[in-house]
């Protein structure tokens, strides 16, 4: 919605509404929210709502809330009467400048000096999770809601049911979901997202989640999004659509023939930088258990037909694009597009696109990268990159690395590796 707060205040009231969340998102990208009465929307939008962020972000002790009016939302499964709304937030200092640790004020930065620059671009996502049966208790368990396989129908799919209701949630939140299937896995389910803008885009991500657990909660059944929660099927991914114009004039072509020097020059500064980026992209133990398995990529590499590739190029509903698989849902989604916006744009500035032909359907895998094959690898490379030291504040470097190394000593330490991992992920991804 694109109201003024006075229109905004009217439909708070005029819709019975009594709670209002204010929602951001921590380091890690699980979403965190704060719940006001309406009464306190005036004063959450001209000062800001504080809150102590001491034990999200470290080092601040208190930060402002200000809702982003753009992003009012009704939660549909909530009553129809004492109605609950939602807003995406901005982090503040309470002196009212920016806090250096918000990532989606960051996005919308870096989103508007491309903006600046005559380029446009949309994402979108596609989205893996599966559906497991709870305990007597109402615990989670890694039983599978089912076992149907690829775009099985009913009775073999007994999910559709559950993905209908959060295809509903979506639309009804104005979040835009294209289709939905049952994907490989026993109980795995996908849902795809039109592509919009990217600070838009990552914040469907973030509710996308909180969506699907809630409608699955509701049917008895839990809804986990850790990347590779079953040792012996297919990974959960998240594959990040993009398309970008400069002046008006796509970038891309599904035929690289016919692709703009800049768009093979965007490519290939993803390709370039990828390795140092896994770690953001990727960032959990169980991650790495998903690569090379499956359709799930191992490779820096690409294609315009096979899915098992880093980089798919495509021309969905006649707008061509490139489609990055490697990513999971345990990303932080702000950090990562723009982590892969900027290394798109470093390889349009440096105007090198000689990795494309190289990476190019190789059948030699002796001739390409691997991705890394741990996080262990993936935060060394990400610690020593200096793109990725231009493109993130020594803050955010910090606190991300810093949790990585974190997350890193517990596993070590940890005798059994795959328990540390249930206990670490599956109930909260």
């Amino acid at each position: 919605m694109n109201n003024s707060p006075k229109e905004l205040l009217d439909f708070i009231h005029e819709n019975d509404v009594k709670f209002i969340r204010l929602t951001f998102c921590d380091m890690s990208g699980r979403l965190k929210n704060l719940a006001i009465m309406p009464d306190e929307l005036p004063r959450a939008l001209e000062y800001g709502i504080p809150f102590d962020a001491s034990s999200i972000y470290g080092e601040c002790s208190e930060l402002l809330l200000v809702p982003d009016i753009s992003t009012l939302s009704v939660l549909p499964w909530r009553p129809k009467s004492g109605r609950v709304v939602r807003f995406f937030c901005s982090l503040k200092n309470t002196d009212g400048t920016d806090y250096i640790g918000d990532m989606r004020t960051e996005l919308t930065s870096y989103i508007n000096q491309l903006r600046l620059d005559g380029y446009s671009c949309e994402m979108g996502t596609k989205c893996e999770f599966y559906l497991f049966e709870l305990d007597n208790h109402g615990e989670p368990t890694k039983i599978p809601h089912d076992n149907g396989g690829y775009m099985d129908v009913a009775p073999l799919d007994r999910c559709e049911n559950v993905r209908r209701e959060i295809c509903l949630s979506l639309e009804e939140m104005g979040m835009n979901p294209r289709s939905s299937c049952h994907k490989h896995g026993p109980a795995q389910n996908e849902i795809d997202f039109h592509e919009s803008e990217p600070v838009t885009a990552a914040d469907n991500m973030v509710h996308y989640k909180t969506i699907a657990k809630s409608v699955a909660a509701q049917n008895g059944l839990f809804a986990s999004f850790m990347p590779k929660p079953l040792a012996d099927e297919h990974g959960s991914a998240l594959s990040i659509s993009l398309s970008i114009k400069k002046s008006g004039e796509n970038l891309f072509h599904p035929d690289l023939n016919e692709m703009s020097h800049d768009g093979k020059c965007f490519i290939s500064g993803i390709l370039k930088h990828i390795r140092e980026i896994t770690a953001f992209l990727n960032c959990t133990t169980n991650s790495y258990r998903r690569f090379g398995i499956g359709y799930a990529p191992k490779y820096v590499d690409w294609s315009s037909e096979r899915r098992s590739k880093l980089i798919r190029l495509h021309n969905t509903a006649g707008s061509p694009g490139i489609e990055i698989r490697s990513a999971d849902a345990a990303c932080n989604p702000y950090i990562t597009f723009k982590l892969i916006l900027a290394a798109g744009i470093e390889g349009i500035r440096s105007g090198d696109c000689s990795l494309l032909e190289k990476t190019r359907n190789s059948a030699d895998e002796n001739n390409l990268q691997s991705l890394p094959l741990s996080l262990r690898e993936a935060a060394e490379i990400a610690g020593n990159s200096d793109f990725v030291r231009q493109t993130l504040s020594p803050e955010m470097r910090k606190i991300i690395l810093g949790q990585l190394e974190k997350q890193l000593k517990n596993y070590d330490l940890a005798r059994n590796k795959d328990e540390f991992e249930d206990k670490t992920y599956f109930k909260f991804i």
